[in-house]
């Protein structure tokens, strides 16, 4: 076995490697022999079959499997010895196509190798935290925001306007035969809930106590009920009371409907709230801060394949953000333009640099730190969230988009522990202005 190097060019690298005919052979051998053993065919005892008749019969197939194995030994002897780390699997190609048995195996391989990081000296860094404690005036307009939500109905004289309750009995028919689940009494319906089916509740706007409407409606054809799917239907309503919302008090059993013991605990919730969510504001500042710093502080070659497919990445995200109306990749192709480029640079440099230092340092994202970031996703498919959970745990890339972000997050910490970090007391406005200005970048 031989490696030739071909081209060492930045960080591209390229070899040729030539596997001699005897090698081959003797891996072939080796591979028939430890089969011999185990092998039957007919006019032949277990484990008598005579070599040649071996060779003939499963020749090909071991000798298909010899080559793969040995131009992978090969690859993994030259990685392991150079040191070498490949930004992306390597491209092997076999130049001998004209290849007999008998013959030498020469393949290619080219790939491009990740730089060597160049040491940071993290105590060097300098960030700033923004504290922002939550104010009276915060906390009130959030127990006012909850009673809103927890509003009352007081009775109304007068027409039903959107938002108001209208509280009535109701009998629906179609094609004058009244159907399962079509009647009721004293129900309560808030105008525009959209609780009804769609025309249903608009023309319920304008009606008063005591009234009585025929409301026209017709099924969409999409209904559950598959007998009343698109079908005109008549609801014959009586109105018994219409009601106007009215904000709940902001007292203990505001508290309660809320699960507090009382006021002074549903407001201690408020500000924990508050609290947790100015300190995720505050360290997405403190994060941009730190890899802006990073950016500037260190300086390598970057594998030019990461930064085209990373550049290809942002481009097609993009370009979905701007077209939300199309899905798939059902659209002509997206070129990756200068900016798109930069950036990619950016996020590969920053990239490799988190990774490295994580792996020095051993940071680890732990079993139940993936698991509770698996079940937060999954929420975001109500009904289907075991079904989300599965699909995560038998699929490797999925794992690993789960992963990544938790462990840039941890490397992030793990700087920000050694770097010098000042708080610096700001108002909420300018918390959310600093938070703004990320979004705009």
């Amino acid at each position: 076995m031989q490696i030739t190097e071909t081209l060492a060019e930045g960080l591209k690298r390229e070899y040729q490697i030539t596997i001699t005919a005897d090698a081959l052979e003797a891996r072939v051998n080796s591979k028939l022999e430890e089969a011999q053993p185990e092998v039957e065919m007919k006019g032949f005892r277990k484990g008598k079959v005579p070599m040649a008749l071996l060779k003939k019969q499963f020749g090909p197939r071991i000798m298909g499997e010899a080559m793969q194995e040995s131009v992978d030994e090969a690859m993994q002897g030259h990685l392991d010895e150079s040191g070498d780390r490949p930004a992306m699997q390597p491209d092997v190609k076999m130049t001998n196509e004209d290849w007999k048995e008998g013959d030498d195996i020469v393949v290619s391989m080219a790939y491009e190798k990740l730089p060597e990081i160049p040491d940071v000296d993290y105590k060097a860094l300098k960030l700033e935290k923004l504290v922002v404690a939550p104010g009276d005036d915060e906390v009130d307009e959030a127990l006012k925001n909850l009673a809103e939500n927890a509003q009352n109905f007081d009775t109304k004289k007068g027409k039903a306007a959107d938002g108001d309750q209208v509280v009535f009995d109701f009998v629906g028919t179609v094609d004058g035969e009244a159907f399962d689940g079509g009647s009721a009494e004293d129900f309560p319906l808030v105008l525009g809930s959209g609780q009804f089916i769609p025309g249903f509740e608009e023309q319920l706007v304008g009606v008063k106590a005591k009234d009585e409407k025929d409301v026209e409606v017709t099924f969409p054809e999409e209904y559950q009920a598959e007998h009343l799917a698109g079908k005109a239907a008549v609801f014959a309503c009586k109105i018994k009371e219409v009601k106007k919302p009215v904000p709940a008090e902001v007292d203990d059993e505001l508290a309660k409907k809320f699960g507090a013991e009382d006021l002074d605990a549903l407001k201690g919730q408020i500000v924990e709230r508050l609290k947790a969510e100015y300190a995720g504001a505050s360290r997405a500042v403190m994060k941009r801060g730190l890899l802006d710093q990073l950016d500037e502080a260190v300086t390598f070659d970057l594998p030019p394949s990461l930064v085209e497919a990373e550049a290809k990445q942002i481009a097609h995200q993009l370009w979905h953000e701007e077209n939300p109306e199309v899905e798939g990749h059902d659209h002509p192709a997206i070129e990756a333009t200068d900016e798109h480029k930069k950036l990619a640079e950016r996020r590969v440099k920053l990239g490799l640099l988190l990774a490295e230092l994580g792996q020095k340092n051993d940071v680890q994202v732990s079993d139940a730190e993936m698991t509770q970031a698996i079940m937060t996703q999954a929420r975001q498919y109500p009904g289907q969230e075991r079904q989300f959970f599965e699909f995560i745990q038998q699929n490797r890339d999925a794992q690993q988009q789960v992963r990544a972000p938790l462990f840039e997050d941890k490397v992030v910490d793990f700087i920000a522990e050694m770097a010098e970090v000042k708080e610096k007391e700001v108002s909420k406005d300018e918390l959310k202005a600093a938070v703004d200005a990320l979004d705009e970048e």
